[in-house]
């Protein structure tokens, strides 16, 4: 026992002389000008490696963002739909023209200068939440193997006020996100975001508290459903304002996407991003993205503010069958803002640039034929400047003579003519 106790006790003293040890040098280093012996083994190991330079970013680089509702077997309402044999023949030819697809983060680092792109890129984003997206859209996307951006209205949501039978539910937008997809913000309930404020009208607090509730409700609601950061939002039909703006960036999002189609270059301006919105009925929106012309940058071109035909109270309405063979062919442009007259034109189809009157009173951009046109399909491009910037409007309608009401019998205006 005693020799157990010896053992114990000196083992004991040569802990205690260790811990005493390692105090030692520190005492010695407060004291000295002689640095500490810890201190003398650290100066003598190998010093660190030089982080690595970052890779220098292309700042020629542009960029055209995609953006597509509907992909569907049968197209019924062209504007927001597209087939699933031209979705895939874009992508297609995306490819064969040299254009990377590259990932929405990607584009938003390269914008932030963290990351550089190739000097053709796409981003591919698809609008408000429908099941075809998953369904018909996503197994052509993986296909080629491109990344894309879902902008998901939270109301649409299966289950959500505004959801139906053609509405993508969690599980699946989940699903996609676990695949790579960005998740972007598209609001709560997908509304003209600049309420009151919408032709200078005073703000009310019910406005604000509803404003920042479809910025940053629906950005809450994303994130904590599917764990992922939202960085991007779509405004939706492309309304926004100044203080629509703020709000966003209240809201904490890195860039605000538009519907105003536009090559992105690394000085655009976050606030406004441009996207070519894809039409079953307008090819003419994909070709134009997707010419990025012979070598020639376009990444200071001026960009288009594009508007819808429903904001511009459009006669005729657009995609309907008319059967007047005069019809009067008018819009208002109230929501371009401060029009220029002088730049205003209008372009029909098969006619080519028509002799359209603009009345400053009333915004309303107006032609009538003289001669009667053909039965066909027509399309109207009204195109301007607004508060310097140049807009564009574009709808269609099909004129049907065969449509007509029939003209009343000759005995029916007999009996008419005779009535007291």
């Amino acid at each position: 026992m005693r020799n157990v106790a010896a053992v114990i006790v000196l083992a004991l003293g040569i802990v205690g002389l260790g811990a005493g040890c390692k105090k030692t040098p520190q005492a010695a280093g407060a004291g000295s000008k002689s640095p500490p012996a810890v201190a003398e083994k650290a100066a003598e190991a190998p010093s660190p490696a030089p982080s690595a330079t970052p890779a220098p970013i292309n700042r020629s680089a542009q960029v055209i963002v995609l953006g597509y509702h509907r992909v569907v077997d049968q197209v019924k309402a062209p504007g927001t739909e597209i087939s699933k044999a031209d979705f895939e023949a874009q992508m297609q030819q995306l490819k064969d023209q040299g254009i990377t697809v590259i990932p929405m983060h990607d584009l938003l680092a390269w914008k932030r200068g963290e990351k550089d792109i190739p000097a053709r890129s796409a981003v591919i984003t698809l609008d408000d939440g429908w099941k075809s997206q998953y369904e018909n859209a996503w197994p052509i996307l993986q296909k080629f193997g491109y990344p894309f951006t879902l902008f998901v209205y939270t109301d649409y949501v299966r289950g959500g006020p505004k959801s139906g039978g053609q509405s993508i539910s969690w599980e699946q937008i989940a699903e996609m996100r676990d695949a790579g997809a960005d998740i972007g913000g598209h609001t709560v309930s997908h509304k003209d975001l600049r309420g009151p404020t919408k032709k200078g009208g005073i703000s009310t607090p019910e406005y604000e508290a509803w404003l920042w509730n479809e910025l940053n409700g629906s950005k809450q609601i994303i994130e904590q459903r599917l764990g992922v950061k939202v960085e991007a939002l779509a405004v939706p039909f492309g309304f926004y304002n100044v203080h629509v703006q703020d709000m966003a960036k209240k809201a904490g999002y890195d860039a605000i996407f538009t519907v105003y189609g536009q090559k992105l270059g690394h000085s655009s301006r976050n606030e406004a991003l441009g996207r070519y919105m894809i039409e079953a009925n307008k090819p003419q929106i994909f070709a134009s993205a997707v010419n990025f012309g012979s070598g020639i940058s376009r990444s200071a071109a001026e960009p288009v503010a594009e508007f819808a035909p429903h904001t511009l109270a459009t006669q005729p309405v657009d995609n309907s069958t008319i059967s007047e063979s005069k019809p009067l062919i008018q819009a208002n442009l109230g929501e371009f803002g401060n029009i220029d007259p002088a730049t205003l034109s209008m372009r029909v189809s098969s006619l080519g640039a028509v002799n359209a009157k603009f009345d400053k009173a009333t915004k309303t951009f107006t032609f009538q034929p003289t001669r009667k046109l053909a039965d066909n399909r027509y399309t109207v491009f009204v195109t301007g400047k607004a508060n310097g910037k140049r807009v564009e409007a574009r709808w269609g309608f099909t004129l049907d003579s065969s449509k007509a009401a029939p003209s009343p019998s000759p005995e029916a205006q007999t009996t008419e003519t005779k009535k007291p």
